[in-house]
């Protein structure tokens, strides 16, 4: 049995008292364990399937199971971390994930909940900073503690909306192949929402290309872990990926304006 389970999954939202139909008949099976990257240009639905997922909007028409129960609303199998890195700016790091401690629901005592709390930052590497605020962190250090309070929740579901894409470059690599390695050590299901076809790459087991509304194709990826791009760029497996997944944005296009794109 898949973890999640997305059935005909359709969403539909009113802006300026015109319908607009974000999502179209969504069927996505993802297993326990997994890593998928959902990917697309800007304003195709991938935020919005995420939401639903989360429990924050219903869908219009179809269902999400997971572990074969229906989504209602929002639960404690799952948890978020966002691009803004939506930290409370008044607790200090430890405080932060303290607080995803006590989302689990889980009974603990203060100081159980204090070693649980430094044990989530060193596995971010950030013991160092527990005593300190937000407003003293830079931007990477600040999402790795947002996902130190995601893991943190004892969510067997992360949910990851584009949570580096407000990060310089080089720091985001690192980010990436930190991330990537943490979840698989942790055995966390990942749905990871992009628009950058290397982040994909290096993340995924899977990928799923949206268009508008719909998904466009599923592709495996199959380039065996750890994964740094620096040694994968240079690769055939590498290239052809990205040469496919590249091709179907530029089909996409080339099917609007009535034209084929030969690469």
């Amino acid at each position: 049995m898949s973890k999640i389970e997305i059935r005909n999954l359709s969403f539909t939202y009113e802006d300026n008292h015109q319908r607009f139909e974000a999502l179209k008949k969504i069927d996505l099976s993802i297993r326990e364990g997994e890593f998928v990257c959902i990917l697309g240009p800007s304003g195709c639905g991938k935020s919005t399937l995420l939401t639903v997922l989360e429990g924050l909007e219903k869908s219009t028409d179809g269902e999400i199971l997971i572990d074969g129960e229906k989504v209602e609303g929002p639960g404690k199998n799952r948890a978020v971390v966002f691009q803004h890195y939506s930290l409370f700016p008044w607790l200090t790091a430890r405080d932060n994930v303290i607080f995803g401690i006590k989302q689990s629901g889980k009974k603990y005592t203060r100081a159980e909940r204090k070693e649980l709390a430094d044990g989530y930052l060193k596995s971010v590497e950030l013991e160092e900073a527990a005593k300190k605020y937000p407003s003293q962190l830079s931007g990477g250090m600040q999402q790795r503690v947002a996902i130190a309070r995601a893991m943190a929740m004892e969510a067997d579901i992360l949910l990851m909306d584009e949570p580096f894409g407000a990060i310089d470059p080089k720091l985001r690599q690192e980010l990436q192949e930190f991330f990537s390695k943490l979840s698989k050590e942790k055995g966390k299901t990942v749905l990871f929402v992009t628009h950058d076809i290397d982040e994909a790459i290096l993340l995924a087991d899977r990928i799923v290309v949206m268009e508008p509304g719909k998904i466009r194709a599923e592709i495996p990826v199959t380039i065996p872990y750890p994964r740094r791009k620096e040694e994968l760029a240079g690769t055939d497996d590498y290239r052809k990926l990205h040469q496919k997944l590249i091709s179907l944005f530029h089909n996409r296009v080339a099917e609007e304006i009535g034209e084929e794109v030969v690469l």
